[in-house]
């Protein structure tokens, strides 16, 4: 299924507990408590099991990274792949990929063709207005230093996001926003909806709550209709 808004992204990572068959039971909770509660979860599994995955579970799937197979060396893995394998959105940026602008725009355009939603990071308005020349369908809007952290921007300064949001709104209302970086708890979900944004999520709040499905079915209390 495409993604639809709001929701709430689950990334895996490379977290331990996330791969293979604790990768699907984790998906199986989350997809559990979406059903359950009526609110809107995302995955983003490990890449390996992306096919497998998609498979089993009626959640949207966003690969964490993919690059068009015109770009792609040895084990790299593609954009044609992956939406072969059934996913619905790819991150083509995230803090811990950064490509030069004239590797974003062919990047989005290959997804548009793929049919795969694209997904930029940009840490500020300048990085923000340049993506949005290549018409993204989402800008991931975080900070590297707020990334697992306590002190992420729902928490620190609420009113930069909401400027962020109202800048992506003027400059193209296509692209949704999703605010990520520190976001820990259901208050942290509730502040970063009621700036504006289309999506908010987490990775390492998540895989690491002693009580997963417990701390999912909070989060989920905080997630609009």
């Amino acid at each position: 299924m495409a993604l639809a808004y709001p929701h709430f992204l689950i990334n895996f990572k490379s977290y331990e507990g996330t791969a293979g068959d604790d990768g699907l039971a984790f998906v199986e909770t989350v997809e559990r408590v979406s059903e359950a509660t009526g609110a809107r979860f995302a995955v983003a599994p490990q890449l390996p099991d992306l096919r497998w995955l998609t498979d089993r579970t009626s959640l949207p799937v966003v690969a964490q990274a993919a690059i068009p197979r015109a770009d792609a060396g040895m084990g790299d893995v593609t954009l044609e792949a992956v939406a072969d394998a059934g996913v619905d959105a790819v991150f083509v940026t995230h803090p811990g990929l950064e490509v030069g602008f004239d590797g974003v725009g062919p990047r989005i355009a290959r997804c548009r063709e793929l049919g795969l939603e694209s997904i930029v990071w940009v840490p500020d308005r300048e990085t923000a207005r340049a993506a949005l020349s290549f018409d993204p369908d989402c800008l991931l809007y975080e900070r590297p230093s707020d990334v697992a952290s306590e002190e992420g921007m729902v928490r620190t300064d609420p009113g930069r996001i909401e400027r962020f949001v109202e800048f992506v709104a003027d400059e193209n209302p296509r692209t949704a926003t999703f605010v990520g970086g520190g976001v820990r708890t259901a208050d942290d979900v509730e502040r970063a909806f009621a700036c504006g944004v289309d999506a908010t999520g987490a990775a390492s709040a998540a895989v690491e709550a002693a009580d997963r499905e417990g701390w999912l079915r909070s989060i989920a209390t905080a997630i609009p209709d």
